[in-house]
């Protein structure tokens, strides 16, 4: 997918705007094919705001040559590498956006992805809105089913498995206000929701796929051994849950875990 910077339309400004918010670290392969599929969108009036995070091969180069060409494209950058968390909260920090976005810097969306959010936000009269998703190795073949998201999930829900992925979380900051991630080296995005759905009874989830989320081999997420005391401590410090609702989670979440990737 190559990089090509799409006329505008000549009703941009009457459309709200979208702050996107993306991390990057080491993503020169992935970014531009990421960036491309933002602008493709049929919803034109958006910010995309990369916070590279002291990424050591040539992503941030990358970057500034598109921000050059596409000023939508806003780029920062953090002089040491200080995690995904830090990274996007410090692009939360400048958002001016209605809607705050989620996309990874190694993950694509469908052009109608902005547009349909926007549009089921106002049509269920909901501020958090989630879509499905395909699921493809690092060259976009696809290696396992679409992950199709529930029409709800509350906080036990979220408790007990992730439905609500960065690459499709949407949600109108207008409402609910700007709100951090908890700065942890994983399960950020996890503590975000949660946060969120303390607020609100539930989000809703759209069962059309909207975006591709890229499985790397490499990835923190992948190594689901490792994640078990990751989770835990999420639940005991992040959460403060007790020790009984703590295993009951961990095993709800190492069940759907299974399923999710079977």
């Amino acid at each position: 997918m190559l990089f090509v910077v799409t006329k505008k339309p000549t009703n941009l400004f009457q459309q709200e705007l979208v702050s996107i918010i993306t991390p990057s670290f080491n993503a020169e392969v992935f970014i531009e094919e990421t960036v491309a599929s933002v602008i493709q969108q049929t919803h034109q009036n958006w910010e995309m705001l990369i916070v590279d995070d002291a990424s050591t091969d040539q992503t941030l180069e990358v970057l500034k040559k598109i921000s050059k060409k596409e000023p939508r494209v806003k780029v920062q950058s953090l002089s040491t590498n200080a995690g995904a968390a830090v990274a996007r909260n410090k692009a939360i920090d400048v958002a001016k956006g209605k809607y705050l976005a989620f996309l990874d810097a190694d993950d694509i969306w469908f052009p109608f992805h902005l547009e349909q959010s926007i549009q089921t936000c106002k049509s269920k009269n909901v501020p958090f809105v989630f879509a499905s998703y395909q699921r493809s190795n690092e060259k976009l073949k696809v290696v396992y089913p679409d992950f199709i998201v529930p029409k709800k999930v509350s906080y036990t829900d979220i408790l007990k498995t992730n439905s609500i992925s960065c690459l499709t979380a949407f949600i109108d900051v207008s409402q609910l206000g700007k709100e951090k991630m908890p700065n942890i080296k994983k399960r950020q995005d996890m503590g975000l929701w949660l946060i969120y759905l303390k607020k609100i009874p539930y989000a809703y989830g759209i069962q059309k796929c909207h975006a591709i989320y890229r499985i790397r081999e490499n990835s923190l997420s992948r190594n689901k051994k490792g994640l078990i005391s990751y989770q835990w401590e999420f639940y005991r410090e992040v959460e403060k849950l007790s020790i009984f609702q703590s295993i009951y989670y961990m095993l709800c979440w190492m069940y759907y875990g299974y399923k999710k990737y079977k």
